[in-house]
């Protein structure tokens, strides 16, 4: 029997599209395909990925493209193609733009691989989610966002920091939509096994909760001319990774919901079981009148941006 390799296709070249082929190259999910509109960034990028190959040994090939003839039969995509925050731009400001690049994009993964398992990467998250699935008309399961990772692992972050203990040892998660509405959960959390209320006074939590939120425009504000890209291809390739090895992994990804926490044809960050078909099945969790209006709130924000999206004429 021959073994097939799996196969990669990350669409944009930029920082966070060449971080991800990086991280998935290195660790062996598979072939990996980096597709840009702008081939020489694509085949520049993926030829000096290839050549640290030798000295990394990982036998992942990785080649560049601007045609999606050569991403066909992808087992998942990840499409972090869209422009990128400035300082004093929100996610929500890159509206318009990506809407047309992910249109566009979503048009050549569904003609060449449509069996495949879409990771959308590009902001503002939840609306190029819904562009994704307005164009792939794929089953939920196999269109997800990635945004819950990203923002947890600044959490998870923040608190082994302010602890002085191992990031390993730090459990949380983060419901919501991407951006200043997401719903950190501190009830939820835990240190070795140990509640982090029991850990930490309650004043510390909100600071770390707000740093949380505020994570993304911190990097941003340092950077000036750009926005994060190592953390967010890290977080979309552990989605990848629990999807090519079917390994059931329980992460916060934005699903799109059908009556979980009583939301509906919306995609919002939740508790989801990541295998071999995707997204296999939202974890719902218990919610106290704080976290509903915080993860209502979160809704609306995503309602609003998903409005917005449909008064953009996405057909010319």
């Amino acid at each position: 029997m021959i073994h097939k390799r799996k196969k990669i296709t990350v669409v944009g070249a930029g920082f966070v599209g060449s971080t991800c082929a990086h991280w998935a190259a290195a660790k062996e999910l598979g072939d990996v395909v980096l597709v840009d509109v702008n081939e020489g960034a694509a085949k520049g990028k993926a030829l000096d990925l290839f050549q640290a190959s030798p000295v990394e040994q990982f036998d992942s090939k990785v080649v560049g493209t601007s045609d999606y003839k050569d991403t066909a039969d992808s087992d998942v995509v990840i499409i972090t193609a869209g422009i990128p925050r400035k300082p004093g731009m929100s996610r929500d400001d890159l509206l318009a733009t990506n809407a047309k690049i992910m249109k566009s994009v979503c048009e050549g993964v569904g003609k060449h691989s449509p069996n495949s398992v879409v990771i959308v990467v590009s902001n503002p998250l939840d609306a190029m989610a819904m562009v994704a699935k307005r164009v792939l008309d794929f089953p939920r399961e196999r269109i997800v966002g990635m945004a819950g990772i990203l923002d947890s692992a600044r959490f998870r972050g923040f608190i082994a920091e302010e602890l002085n203990v191992s990031v390993k040892d730090i459990q949380a998660f983060v419901l919501g939509g991407h951006g200043d509405t997401m719903v950190p959960m501190p009830r939820h959390c835990s240190v070795g096994g140990v509640p982090l209320t029991q850990m930490l006074s309650a004043d510390k939590i909100e600071k770390i909760v707000d740093r949380t939120r505020n994570g993304g425009a911190e990097i941003v504000g340092h950077l000036k001319t750009g926005s994060a890209y190592y953390a967010p291809s890290a977080s979309a390739v552990e989605m990848a990774e629990a999807i090519l090895k079917d390994q059931k992994r329980i992460l916060p990804c934005a699903a799109f919901l059908d009556g979980e926490y009583g939301v509906r044809s919306l995609f919002i960050g939740v508790l989801c079981k990541l295998g071999g078909k995707g997204m296999e099945g939202v974890v719902e969790v218990e919610l106290n009148e704080k976290e509903k209006a915080g993860l209502n709130h979160s809704v609306k924000a995503v309602q609003d941006l998903v409005g917005a999206l449909e008064k953009l004429n996405l057909e010319s």
